[in-house]
């Protein structure tokens, strides 16, 4: 059946374009908006899809010990904010109310305290805040870029990484944040992936993590009082030591690749330091995991090809239970603890799927009984009729397997052959994982348009091997020819119009995304980039000091002359004229990442050789758009582009 919106959008279109149809209401554009190029969007479209928009998840960011509650992040209004759940069900009752969104928030141990990390406009130049009457009382300095590391045990002070000293290197400070006056650093440091991760019991040392990259991590043990820095890892390791805690008897904690293609769950030998692997899995990263106040359990969640399981561990006899009652997707990627466990044994994490939007639950750590606190709301919708991803594996160009989830409209309300966009995440070490679709949901559901979201080479959760696959500048394309490889795959799968494909991405996907067109437009009809890489040398000149280093690592050194002229030869700026299909790019003036200059000269590039490019900025966000107004409005673009391009309409 076709519906109201898509017979009104075919006539307008028929008739001269959305763009004339002078009596159609139009949506207004959000204030900060600057839609270059783009066609007003029909107040209809609006309407339709405003449901979809509408739902909401619930983030659990902790327990509050003094009265048993939740700490959780939720919207209601057009950012995320904190709220308290008092018991599964009760009211989410809001506690911050700000314009920004609320990044991350702790509890101190005693629940007397709440410290919040937010940023303004996106520009990720966060500051910490005490929260006081539900307003934000400063702590940083409000100018550099400040993360929260962690609470000391007697809630007297948190510990947290700051740029202040030169704007690059992430020094170590503590302060109560009570008395901002107490505010000191306790060490100087080299780098940017710097932070302080756990205190001791008595609260006179510090776990400290130097993050290098995705694939060199190292822990130190820092004297608070002396600002002496003793490592606890071999800083010749080259390997991966992760998310760093004290347990109840003193001993450290974490989870690393050490002699593994995989992260396992372990602690350091006290006398050795040698790490010690405890969780026995073979295959699959440890992602997040707890260790119980009283030192008698660990939970941990591995990530088996993107689904979260989790498992509780007796640490006395290394017995492992499997907790079943848990909706089968995705513990959310967190600031701070995705899992904790409460003073009284109760274990609380985050939770989502393709049906469910993101809610917090509890586990019973004797019983493994699953009680869910939060039944977030998706807009009115059932999100039952969501659909199941399928896990495609193929072998690449080289023989590889990569994989990636496809999510296929019903055959009974779309019959025929559907369209495909191939979604690209962004990273690059980042992980497709079968997660709520929240809008897109509305182009499987009400367009009939398919979606396949690749992890290609390079992608985290498949082991350090993997991971490294696409290192540096000579090996960077072959992730591109990844995607191509897909392509070839899913075209021929039956259900798939192959004439009808297209490609969207984010950040690192935004690059993936102009390089596929630069080397599939034939294959494709249009490509949606985000927040995305045009120039790998103007990139890593113009994004932050305190990101450049690690980014090197990655992509390699612009400054070293053979790399840079790979860097500019695979950059898609560099192949612009092969760009022969529209493109939609969105970019945020604040964007501290991906600078916005990388959308302006891609856009000048393409119009200049005749291209047509659909540009929409964002100047109050930064690296995705995290104002609801805002996300909404580029998702409406987005819908106007698929339509043209995929849709004919």
């Amino acid at each position: 059946m076709i519906s109201r919106l898509t017979l009104t959008l075919a006539l307008l279109a028929a008739s001269g374009g959305l763009a004339m149809a002078q009596n159609a209401p139009v949506a207004a554009v959000p204030a900060a908006i600057v839609a270059d190029g783009l066609p007003p969007i029909p107040q209809e479209l609006v309407s339709a899809t405003t449901p979809y928009l509408q739902a909401r998840h619930a983030n659990f960011l902790g327990w509050n010990a003094a009265d048993r509650s939740m700490l959780i992040k939720t919207r209601f209004g057009g950012t995320d904010q904190v709220h308290t759940v008092a018991g599964p069900d009760a009211d989410r009752r809001q506690l911050s109310f700000e314009a920004e969104p609320i990044l991350a928030a702790a509890l101190s141990p005693a629940g007397d305290a709440l410290v919040l990390q937010k940023d303004v406009g996106g520009d990720e130049f966060y500051q910490l805040y005490l929260l006081v009457d539900g307003r934000p009382r400063l702590v940083t300095d409000g100018k550099s870029r400040n993360w929260f590391g962690a609470w000391a045990p007697d809630g007297k002070q948190v510990g947290y990484a700051s740029s202040r000293r030169n704007g690059a290197d992430m020094d170590l400070y503590v302060v109560d944040p009570r008395d901002p006056k107490t505010d000191r650093l306790v060490a100087k440091v080299t780098g940017g992936g710097w932070n302080i991760a756990d205190f001791s019991a008595d609260g006179k040392k510090a776990l400290v993590l130097n993050r290098m990259s995705i694939n060199e991590a190292m822990v130190y043990e820092l004297d608070l009082a002396g600002g002496a820095m003793t490592p606890l890892t071999d800083p010749k390791a080259k390997a991966s030591f992760v998310d760093p805690h004290y347990a109840h008897d003193g001993s450290v904690w974490l989870t690393s690749d050490k002699d593994s293609d995989f992260l396992r769950l372990g602690r350091l030998d006290a006398k050795t330091k040698a790490f010690v692997p405890v969780s026995k899995e073979a295959r699959w990263d440890v992602s997040d995991f707890a260790l119980s106040p009283d030192g008698s359990f660990a939970v941990y969640a591995i990530n088996e090809a993107g689904v979260s399981r989790v498992r509780v561990m007796d640490l006395a006899s290394g017995a492992v239970r499997t907790v079943e009652g848990l909706p089968g997707g995705v513990i959310p990627y967190s600031i701070g603890p995705a899992i904790e466990i409460s003073p009284w044994g109760d274990i609380g994490l985050s939770m989502s799927s393709a049906k469910v939007a993101g809610d917090a639950f509890s586990i019973d750590a004797k019983t493994l009984k699953v009680t869910q606190w939060t039944h977030s709301e998706t807009g009115g919708l059932d999100p039952a009729r969501n659909v199941e991803p399928r896990l495609v594996e193929i072998m690449s160009f080289d023989g590889e397997t990569v994989s990636g989830f496809l999510y296929q409209p019903d055959p009974a309300r779309f019959p025929g052959k559907r369209p495909l966009i191939v979604d690209i995440h962004g990273g690059p070490e980042g992980q497709t994982r079968p997660d709520f679709l929240g809008g897109n949901n509305y182009l499987v559901n009400e367009l009939g348009v398919a979606l396949f979201f690749p992890n290609v080479r390079g992608s985290s959760g498949y082991g350090k091997r993997f991971v490294n696959l696409d290192n540096g500048p000579f090996k960077r394309e072959d992730s591109v020819k990844d995607v191509g490889a897909f392509l070839d795959a899913l075209s021929k799968e039956p259900a798939l119009d192959a004439d009808r494909f297209a490609v969207n991405g984010v950040s690192y996907g935004g690059y993936m995304c102009y390089a596929s067109a630069t080397h599939y437009s034939p294959r494709l009809k249009g490509a949606n980039c985000y927040v995305a890489i045009s120039n790998f040398v103007t990139f890593l000149e113009n994004t932050q000091s305190y990101r450049r280093d690690l980014r090197r690592v990655e992509y390699g050194d612009e400054r070293d002359p053979k790399q840079r002229a790979q860097l500019m030869k695979i950059s898609p700026l560099t192949s612009v004229d092969k760009i022969t299909i529209p493109l939609l790019v969105a970019t945020g003036g604040t964007d501290p990442r991906v600078p916005a200059s990388e959308a302006d000269q891609m856009i000048a590039a393409v119009r200049a050789k005749g291209g047509e490019a659909w540009h929409l900025l964002a100047k109050n966000d930064g690296h995705v758009f995290r104002k609801k107004e805002n996300a909404d409005y580029y998702f409406w673009s987005s819908i106007m582009f698929w339509r043209k391009t995929l849709l004919g309409q």
